[in-house]
């Protein structure tokens, strides 16, 4: 057996058992037993047993996708359709881990600054699409709010919801409507002040903890 497989073999188990037991009720020996490895190698490559659960969060699909991908200049709406069923299509071999680690972020800190870290770069990627389908006719306000409501349903949906990546349900493709003809009639309005890009994204470490975690699902 390589150290990879082993590895893999590890996170694997730990995600399938997490999924049926809970993370606190699961022992680490039942984790190697699942697995097939001595209970040691499970502690050799993950000292402490939280770190299980950081490692699972690195199995989440990436949510970045360049703009160019998606966006039709002009076509707001359609855009961010292309960019949440792509999303969504990444995330369709990966909606049990996500639920797991959604609910795991309640009483874990490690997996709520992860996936609070993975939403940041969500409302980016939104905001880039937006920036990129509208020609940046929009003020910096109207974009950031728009990003952080789509983010947010974005994020629900991928934590909560069972879905399918062939179409959107017809009420989150209400929001996505609403989102993209509001900001439609915004630019479209006298005086629009032009929105700059996002700033690059700070360090982890000047990073707040205590702001409040806008990416929990409500």
């Amino acid at each position: 057996m390589t150290e990879d497989s082993a590895k893999e073999r590890i996170l694997c188990a730990a995600e399938a058992l997490f999924a049926e037991s809970g993370f606190d009720a699961t022992p680490t020996s039942r984790i190697a037993e699942r697995a097939g490895v001595p209970k040691g190698l499970v502690h050799y490559y993950f000292r402490h047993k939280a770190d299980l659960l950081t490692a699972l969060v690195e199995r989440l699909p990436d949510e970045r996708i360049e703009p160019a991908a998606v966006v039709v200049p002009g076509d707001l709406a359609g855009s961010l359709r292309r960019l949440v069923r792509e999303l969504d299509h990444r995330f369709s071999r990966s909606l049990g881990l996500s639920h797991l680690l959604w609910r795991e972020a309640d009483t874990h800190h490690v997996v709520r600054d992860a996936l609070h870290a993975r939403f940041q770069v969500l409302v980016r990627q939104v905001r880039s699409v937006i920036l990129a389908a509208t020609g940046g006719h929009l003020s910096n306000a109207d974009v950031d709010r728009a990003s952080g409501l789509l983010a947010r349903a974005v994020s629900h949906r991928h934590a909560t919801a069972r879905h399918s990546d062939d179409d959107l349900p017809a009420e989150f493709d209400g929001e996505l409507t609403f989102i993209a003809e509001s900001l439609a009639a915004k630019a479209a309005s006298p005086g629009a002040t032009p929105a700059e890009a996002a700033p690059a994204e700070a360090a982890p470490a000047e990073r707040s903890r205590d702001r409040p975690d806008l990416s929990r699902p409500t």
